[in-house]
């Protein structure tokens, strides 16, 4: 596994210091890019805010590769915008914010959570509004050359994208009834192989279609070494397929140094 394509979820990492100091620490501990969810509480912050996280990643010296676009109260158990006709006012103001922050620091991927299905709304006209609203945050998103990103979640009954199957077949009706190919698929390891996804299959026969990758072990979503996953062999299949794009430590922290398992995967040993 190349160190150079690291990206450190500083949503998920490093959260003892305040959100603004994660970028330095993330610079401290040895790596280039850092990604985060949704940093801000309201879809459309203040200047002042947006220009603090830009300062706090500038300042640090890394890169921003990843951002999610506004989802909604995560503590709450909201996951995502996308598909929810009250808010897609909301959504659609935080691409521009969104897409302005990755324009300063060159993000190459921004995450549009699906959204849970909404208790008396035909699953169609959520699933119709996803997928226009993937279109307008697509083509945004193209301007400054990124992708927009579906990721399956587990442990949310109501979240509809569970399988990379579920995302890829979303990226198809993008691209068929908008003739839009930027919007790719979130292999997060945890939740795809939470959810029974064969991961051997996903990251050998859809590697052009990965947008990114996220890794954390299962059970228990830390770090690689304290569950059951073979990150050796899942890795070494990206590798063999070709991915060309950034892997994210998107984990909880269970471990004194959470960053030590690396060693064995960057230098090769494993």
């Amino acid at each position: 596994m190349n160190p150079q394509r690291l990206t450190v979820n500083c949503s998920m990492l490093f959260t003892d210091l305040p959100l603004l100091r994660r970028p330095q620490a993330a610079r401290d501990a040895g790596f280039d890019a850092v990604e985060f969810w949704w940093p801000f509480d309201d879809a459309v912050p203040a200047d002042r805010e947006v220009d603090e996280f830009v300062s706090a990643i500038d300042d640090a010296g890394v890169r921003l590769t990843h951002l999610n676009l506004a989802a909604g109260d995560l503590a709450a158990g909201e996951r995502g915008l996308l598909s929810h006709p009250p808010r897609t006012r909301e959504f659609v103001e935080s691409i521009d914010v969104a897409v302005g922050i990755g324009a300063r620091l060159r993000t190459v991927g921004f995450n549009a959570l699906y959204g849970n299905r909404m208790a008396g709304l035909d699953v169609a006209e959520q699933d119709s509004l996803a997928v226009d609203n993937l279109a307008v945050a697509a083509r945004a998103a193209a301007t400054i050359g990124a992708q927009i990103l579906l990721e399956p979640l587990s442990a949310l009954p109501d979240y509809p994208l569970r399988l990379a199957d579920d995302a890829l077949a979303v990226s198809d009706a993008v691209r068929r009834e908008h003739r839009i190919d930027n919007v790719a698929l979130l292999a997060d390891l945890y939740h795809l192989s939470t959810n029974g996804d064969d991961l051997d299959h996903v990251l050998s026969r859809h590697t052009g279609r990965i947008g990114h990758v996220q890794i954390a072990d299962a059970p228990g979503r830390g770090e690689p070494g304290t569950g059951t996953m073979d990150f050796a062999r899942h890795l070494d299949t990206l590798d063999e397929a070709g991915y060309p794009r950034w892997i994210s430590l998107e984990y909880r922290q269970t471990l004194a140094d959470p960053i030590a398992w690396l060693a064995a995967f960057t230098n090769g040993a494993h």
